[in-house]
């Protein structure tokens, strides 16, 4: 979803240390340096990084910057590849015959518990390496002037791939901002007590 939709779900973030001066210089590096990095030609089974919000494949910024006047721009691509558990299933059984087949061969009438494991392993590598990753692209913007940094999803997930790769990339910590703590900061310190000890009002 794009954070330029008519609705989305936005999560609000604030930076918690003091920002460097000569960290906002180094943004497009940074994110450049932490970039997607594709898995089509792979058996892997999720990649996520920073790219272009202007175009998700622009993982060099050649498109645009992602400098937006007093903003930061750019989008967490996500892409993951599933195997779907029938499908495996399937394959597995498939595999594990021929491996008692071979054994039978050999006077052997079982498969080891190990063995069983390797197979499952191997199949499922075999079926991810067939399969095409699911892309999933997810806007932020940043406004340093009033320590605000914006993520176009609630999901819990991805929210938490999206923490901890800001961390990665910056070095700097994400609080996210709560009902609670916007509501002290518009109304002050000294009404911490009183929001501490609000209660529900019920409308039904």
């Amino acid at each position: 979803m794009s954070i330029l939709s008519a609705s989305l779900g936005l999560t609000r973030y604030r930076i918690i240390e003091e920002i460097p001066g000569e960290l906002l210089q180094q943004v497009p590096e940074q994110l450049a340096q932490n970039s997607f990095v594709d898995i089509d030609n792979t058996a892997e089974e999720r990649s996520f990084g920073w790219t272009n919000i202007d175009d998700f494949l622009d993982v060099n910024w050649a498109v645009s910057p992602p400098e937006k006047a007093e903003y930061f721009a750019f989008s967490m691509r996500l892409e993951t590849r599933r195997v779907q558990p029938a499908v495996l299933r399937k394959h597995y059984q498939i595999a594990l015959k021929a491996e008692l087949e071979r054994n039978k061969e050999q006077g052997k009438t079982f498969v080891s518990r190990d063995r069983k494991r390797e197979l499952k392993e191997q199949v499922t590598l075999k079926l991810r390496a067939r399969s095409l990753p699911v892309p999933a692209v997810f806007d932020v913007v940043w406004a340093p002037s009033v320590n605000r940094v914006y993520l176009d999803t609630t999901n819990a997930k991805a929210r938490s791939l999206f923490e901890d790769l800001f961390i990665q990339t910056f070095d700097m910590h994400l609080e996210q901002l709560a009902p609670f703590y916007m509501a002290m900061e518009m109304l002050g310190e000294e009404s911490v007590e009183k929001l501490e000890n609000l209660d529900p009002t019920i409308f039904v």
